[in-house]
């Protein structure tokens, strides 16, 4: 079973994002081979911040030696090859996958340079962060490539549009 476990600072403005941030963290997990993940007995835990540009300045300065704001930072808690194993049996029957954080100011200023509301592009950025800390990367093209399909699929069981998609003006 997934929960999430959301943070919510200033500037973020009142929404449901823990029922944005549920939804996109499984559709997600759905889409990967780590799909049991929502069905096993074992809580699997995903926290999620929404918070401001200075602090996840601060957070990417800290953690990936980056002297600025970016809009998702993840940081996986299980090994890659160790997701499988878990089950009702790991440790006290609960696991932190990891923890997704997103800026405020750098997420709103993308979402209206896109054209995309606030939700959809928050929804896109917690089905980048869970593929993270599934293990999924972008540090080669084809990693990349396999990266953005599986975003396009999961974001697409959620009624939003493909964001990589080469919009016309």
């Amino acid at each position: 079973m997934i929960e999430i476990e959301l943070s919510q600072e200033e500037p973020w403005p009142e929404r449901d994002w823990t029922a944005l941030a549920t939804r996109a963290v499984r559709a997600a997990v759905a889409q990967t081979p780590h799909g049991p993940l929502a069905t096993t007995p074992a809580l699997v835990e995903v926290s999620v911040r929404l918070t401001s540009d200075e602090e996840v300045h601060h957070l990417n300065r800290q953690y990936r030696g980056k002297d600025k704001p970016t809009n998702v930072l993840s940081f996986p808690m299980v090994q890659p090859d160790l997701l499988e194993t878990i089950s009702a049996n790991s440790d006290d029957g609960e696991v932190l996958l990891g923890d997704i954080v997103l800026a405020h100011g750098v997420c709103m200023r993308e979402a209206a340079e896109r054209g995309v509301s606030a939700e959809d592009y928050a929804s896109h950025l917690v089905v980048h962060g869970t593929l993270h800390l599934l293990g999924y990367d972008h540090l080669t093209d084809a990693d990349g490539d396999a990266m953005e399909e599986i975003e396009r699929t999961a974001l697409a069981t959620l009624g939003i549009a493909d964001p990589y998609s080469v919009r016309e003006d």
